[in-house]
């Protein structure tokens, strides 16, 4: 009996621990250039293509392709915000470099930060939500080409 009754706390224990882990949403604005910096993003993200941020002046656009939205989440668990932050960012931004290559352009223009569908317009910051368990980053942008 006593074995069970153990058992039983365990697991409302351990429930309950995840669910007050999955609760934290810690909203993070973090320096743009430091995520498109890093080691990683510098090896996966093809120069080709360009990434302008809020209303930077892009240059002259050719043709327009459309407004896509990026929403992706990565494990964050034994990693800090900010590690967490700087890896979904680089999805995120490896995505829209994919729908750039399925458009046929070579830039992503007006790119905002697009967290639950709510706008955050910044040149240097992106928004990155971080909980124990994940990280997420939504971005949204037009797929151009530029001249």
């Amino acid at each position: 009996m006593k074995k069970g009754l153990l058992s039983i706390t365990a697991l409302v224990a351990g429930l309950a621990l995840a669910t007050s882990a999955q609760a934290r949403d810690t909203r993070h604005l973090l320096p743009i250039e430091e995520a498109m910096n890093t080691p990683e993003a510098r090896e996966k993200l093809d120069p080709n293509i360009r990434f302008v941020f809020a209303d930077t002046p892009p240059g002259t656009v050719a043709e327009r392709h459309g407004n896509f939205v990026t929403n992706k989440k990565t494990n964050a668990f034994n990693k800090s915000d900010e590690e967490a932050c700087r890896w979904v960012m680089l999805s995120a931004l490896l995505s829209l470099q994919e729908r750039v290559q399925a458009e046929g352009g070579n830039a992503v223009i007006n790119i905002e930060s697009f967290y639950k569908r709510e706008p955050m317009v910044s040149r240097d910051e992106y928004e990155c939500h971080a909980g124990m368990l994940m990280a997420g980053v939504a971005l949204r942008g037009d797929v151009v080409t530029l001249r």
